[in-house]
């Protein structure tokens, strides 16, 4: 009877464990880990400020052509970058607020367009060392933007390629005019250029310097009254805002106007022998990407400028002037007339 009672107690014990054991919800299966949390950070998304100084064609391509060089290297609005764009309206000032605003904002990249949205651009980020890049600037050198947090393109204009396409155009000119501000250093370096070129291909230049926009038109008046043969349009902002204004009173005089790049042909100049803002605003984009990256820095990556240049006509002007276009200058340009 003492071996059965103590096998007896044996199994009640065994079972009230098991018992106990079901009741707690533990099983003999190792405990399994928590799902780690998802710790990785969401892609950047770059914010890139876009001051342009003015709204014309070149520079309206510029920007265009920007926002094409970034998604050619890969990078996609909306996803990748967002655009905070601003106009400052050919006024120094409002370029200077709206670098201001850029800097206030923290953006990733400041990008000017014109050489006084890039100086105001730089001036804003110098303090917050935000990285600058430019475009259609003509002579970053004499622009002090050769140094610092800021690198871009120049748009450099074939100086001798347009003296020699004045001349084959009109073999028996003698006088160039020339309007352009004197506050831009641009136009203040070109000006210089084709003040020592010109005698090289029997030209003199008239050349009348403004302060301002309003200044323009009289300007080309005064030139008019001179009896200049031709007009050579620069890249200069204010006279190219206006520059429709000045074609009215130039094909009333019967003088040709010779354009700086494509759009300044379309509306109505001869000719130009001049650069793609397109693919100079491209060129500018792919830099910007490999700076947003971090693949360089500004201070690595000099400027660049594009040496290659086209011939661009609008057949409608030089036919309204009686401009006769040799077949040699025919063979190599583009025709250019405004749909």
């Amino acid at each position: 009877m003492k071996t059965l009672k103590k096998i007896t107690s044996a199994v009640l014990a065994l079972t009230l464990a098991l018992s106990l054991t079901a009741c707690s919800g533990k099983t003999d299966t190792p405990d399994t880990p928590d799902e780690p949390a998802n710790t990785e950070e969401p892609a950047k998304v770059y914010k890139i400020g876009i001051s342009q100084y003015g709204e014309h064609g070149s520079l309206d391509n510029c920007r265009e052509g920007f926002l094409q060089g970034l998604a050619q290297a890969g990078l996609v609005e909306g996803t990748d970058f967002e655009v905070d764009y601003q106009n400052a309206g050919f006024d120094d000032a409002i370029a200077t607020q709206i670098g201001q605003s850029f800097s206030a904002e923290d953006v990733d990249l400041m990008v000017g367009i014109a050489t006084p949205s890039a100086v105001a651009c730089f001036n804003a980020a110098e303090d917050k060392d935000i990285p600058v890049i430019f475009t259609a600037i003509t002579d970053p050198v004499q622009a002090k933007l050769d140094a610092g947090n800021v690198t871009g393109t120049s748009d450099k204009l074939p100086v001798e390629a347009q003296l020699d396409l004045i001349r084959q155009l009109q073999p028996n000119a003698k006088t160039i005019g020339i309007i352009y501000t004197t506050s831009e250093p641009n136009s203040v370096s070109t000006i210089a250029e084709y003040k020592e070129k010109a005698g090289d291909y029997g030209f003199t230049i008239d050349d009348i310097g403004v302060t301002a926009q309003s200044e323009v038109t009289q300007a080309a008046d005064t030139l008019i009254s001179h009896g200049v043969d031709a007009f050579s349009n620069l890249t200069d902002n204010n006279v190219v805002g206006v520059l429709s204004a000045i074609l009215e009173k130039t094909d009333a005089a019967g003088i040709p106007v010779y354009g700086s790049e494509v759009e300044q042909v379309k509306i109505g100049c001869v000719a130009a022998a001049g650069i793609d803002y397109i693919q100079l605003g491209i060129q500018t984009g792919m830099m910007a990407a490999k700076v947003l990256r971090g693949e360089t820095t500004c201070q690595e990556l000099p400027y660049e400028t594009i040496s290659e240049y086209g011939i661009y006509v609008n057949s409608d002007a030089l036919n309204s002037l009686g401009v006769v276009l040799p077949d040699a200058v025919a063979e190599k340009a583009v025709e250019s007339t405004e749909a």
